[in-house]
């Protein structure tokens, strides 16, 4: 042990722990917005609403409960898709969205993306294979 580095160390401590992940990074760039807006408006409420998202991020990357961490995080990417999607490439995302009509299953709620202007559609969803009708 007293021969390790300081790297080696905390890669040892590190072990069996969640890590860095989307979530978090989120949480700390809401972190830092609310620490940037303090800086100007200079309310107490906003550094203590700052340091709760950098505490949760921190949190996160320090819990040992990683396939509940994993679980939360698979969660949020979902909900943040449709909108990542328009901020990486808004004319990519209307041009999709002018062509096709997303759709999402009865079932197993999967997205499903189907041509526009083509009146009444069969459609079979791609992972549980269940049709259902549409209009397009």
């Amino acid at each position: 042990m007293a021969g390790k580095s300081l790297k080696d160390r905390l890669a040892d401590w590190l072990q069996g722990r969640n890590g860095s992940d989307e979530l978090g990074t989120a949480s700390l760039v809401v972190s830092l917005i609310f620490l940037l807006v303090n800086g100007l408006a200079h309310q107490r409420w906003l550094s203590a609403v700052s340091l709760a998202f950098a505490a949760y991020a921190c949190w996160r990357v320090l819990s040992r409960q990683v396939a509940q961490r994993r679980a939360e995080n698979q969660a949020f990417l979902q909900r943040t898709a449709p909108i990542v999607s328009w901020v990486k490439n808004p004319a990519a995302a209307v041009a999709e969205a002018r062509a096709y009509k997303h759709l999402s299953c009865p079932s197993c709620h999967q997205r499903v993306r189907v041509p526009r202007g083509k009146g009444r559609l069969r459609v079979t969803c791609p992972s549980c294979r269940t049709k259902f009708e549409t209009r397009s």
